[in-house]
């Protein structure tokens, strides 16, 4: 069995990926944004699964919970889950964040990053990125960073099998109750590529939507837009991604 972080699985599809893996018998470390949203969690916990707890908007609370992580049980998978869909937060938590904990966390031989059809809206750019959240940015542009950094992954950390997961548009909090997909498959891309043993789950740099490879935007295998990208975090968080 594995040990698997899932971030933001305080409800919606983080939540479904979480209940499901420790179904399977996997130790599962579930994540909430604060105190209150860990209340949510604590039927998980009581079937044995580990918390913490960090702000994602808050790079040094990435830190410290990356620091608690490397001090427990070696991980290996994380499911980077945990995202916002507007506000001032998009940028921290939807790339830097996943950033600092890939560079932070050495150990995962798996990493599985919740992409979106939105990225195919983004913007190759990384002029006027607002990466410290003091004014908002596009949920688009930064699906496509995260989905870039997947890739990027793969191509620099050749013993991690590194991949993004379009879940679809799905009935959670964010997606809203009139969302069309179907929320089961909405986790299971996740959940398999963070575990299985098929084949075609320790494959790595896919994109992938409900189970099958897809095409995702040109910029995302673009080796240069990927070391820029890389670089700007690194000069942005401190850290750099070896």
């Amino acid at each position: 069995m594995s040990r698997v972080l899932v971030t933001g699985s305080a409800d919606g599809l983080g939540r479904a990926a979480a209940d499901a893996l420790l179904s399977e018998g996997h130790d599962v470390v579930v994540h909430a944004r604060n105190q209150a949203r860990a209340a949510a969690l604590r039927a998980l916990v009581d079937r044995g699964a580990h918390l913490v707890v960090a702000d994602f908007a808050d790079p040094d609370d990435v830190r410290h919970v990356a620091a608690a992580l490397n001090d427990a049980e070696p991980l290996d998978a994380v499911i980077h889950n945990a995202g916002v869909w507007s506000g001032p937060a998009v940028m921290p938590v939807n790339i830097v964040a996943p950033y600092l904990l890939t560079a932070l966390l050495p150990d995962p031989r798996r990493t599985v990053y919740l992409s979106s059809g939105s990225h195919f809206d983004g913007r190759p750019s990384l002029s006027g990125v607002d990466w410290q959240g003091t004014a908002g940015g596009s949920y688009a542009d930064s699906k496509l960073f995260v989905t870039t950094l997947a890739a990027a992954v793969a191509r620099l950390r050749p013993g991690v099998l590194s991949n993004a997961v379009d879940p679809g548009w799905v009935p959670t909090r964010m997606g809203g109750p009139a969302a069309p997909d179907d929320l089961e498959l909405g986790h299971r891309t996740q959940q398999w590529l963070a575990v299985s043993d098929d084949s075609e789950a320790r494959t790595t740099g896919g994109y992938w939507y409900h189970h099958r490879r897809q095409r995702p935007h040109p910029a995302v295998h673009d080796e240069a837009f990927q070391n820029r990208l890389l670089q700007t975090l690194a000069e942005e968080t401190g850290v750099t991604l070896d």
